[in-house]
């Protein structure tokens, strides 16, 4: 955990911990295969303090943040003798009924602030120093829903770490000594059908979620015929341990194109915990019982990620560049 004062200066890139805000942009690129294309993202990603302090000393209040995840892929060509020890891409899920797949992406970018028109600004600025070096493959400019909803209606991060669970929860420890303060990252992009959704009667919207609608108050479903969202996005080890990750996720959407989506952004100690989430999810607990959430949600996109200390990513690409 940062133990700065966020109130006097912008927040460190790399601060996993950082608030979560009102607004938010969520960018994975790819970067193009020349030597010229990765020598510039060295640069950007090296500089990328910087880029921080000059959009969001403009107002420290609306406490900008941008975190940095780097794929398998790109990790590689930065440094091929070692990586952090579960970083792979995205494991694509296949159910009897839906299916995850996995996307391209290189570098995921977490831009973070409680004014849209700072995440705006930054992105525009980091765009133009990548300009010739990288794809984009995918941009969501998300935002607040009321009080933290999802456009489904309902509460959504209530089971999130805090305290002294966050870094225990999200942070990699001393089983990778390495890359010690990093964490995993997962993306997903769902499009929610909302005319289907809101056909649904309330009381088995709530049964489906895990959660009663309006107050958010957390419904015990272990005597179900049928798992919840909650339920099945709940992770035990054989040792009945709960492990926890860092969701972020956000709203999105054109009301004019008809899309109405959540992006689900999970930051984890573990890589394995979001994979047997995802598995929970769509093969199901008993299997062929999976979350009936998917039957309204649809997963297009689906990357992993690794975001190390602002330290390492650093020494990471002053490696690469110097090699």
């Amino acid at each position: 955990m940062s133990d700065q004062s966020w109130d006097r200066v912008p927040i460190d890139p790399q601060s996993i911990d950082a608030p979560l805000s009102l607004a938010a942009v969520f960018l994975v690129v790819t970067v193009n295969p020349e030597a010229t294309a990765l020598a510039r993202v060295c640069t950007v990603l090296d500089e990328l303090d910087d880029l921080v302090k000059t959009v969001g000393f403009r107002d420290l209040s609306a406490r900008l943040s941008c975190i940095a995840g780097i794929g398998r892929g790109l990790w590689d060509r930065l440094d091929e003798t070692r990586r952090p020890a579960e970083l792979k891409p995205f494991a694509a899920m296949q159910g009897a009924v839906h299916n995850a797949p996995s996307t391209p992406g290189d570098l995921l970018f977490h831009i973070r602030s409680e004014r849209q028109d700072l995440c705006f600004e930054f992105e525009r600025l980091l765009l133009d120093a990548l300009r010739g070096a990288v794809s984009v493959v995918d941009e969501v400019i998300g935002f607040r829903y009321f009080d933290a909803r999802d456009l489904l209606g309902f509460v959504d991060g209530t089971a999130n770490p805090t305290g002294i669970d966050l870094p225990t929860s999200a942070l990699v420890g001393a089983e990778d000594a390495a890359y010690r303060g990093g964490s995993y990252v997962v993306v997903q992009k769902y499009l929610h059908d909302l005319g289907a959704w809101s056909k649904v009667p309330t009381d088995v919207q709530e049964a489906i979620i895990g959660r009663t609608k309006v107050d958010n108050v957390e419904i015990d479903d272990a005597a179900a015929p049928r798992k919840s969202h909650k339920s099945l996005a709940t992770v035990v080890d054989a040792e009945g341990n709960e492990h926890d990750i860092l969701r972020d996720n956000m709203p999105f959407g054109r009301p004019g194109q008809g899309e109405f989506g959540t992006y689900f952004i999970g930051y984890s100690r573990y890589l394995w915990v979001i994979e047997k989430m995802l598995e929970r999810m769509y093969v199901g607990d008993p299997p062929g019982a999976y979350d009936r959430l998917l039957d309204f949600s649809v997963a297009r996109t689906g990357t992993t990620f690794f975001a190390p200390t602002r330290a390492t990513l650093q020494a990471l690409v002053q490696r690469a560049s110097a090699g």
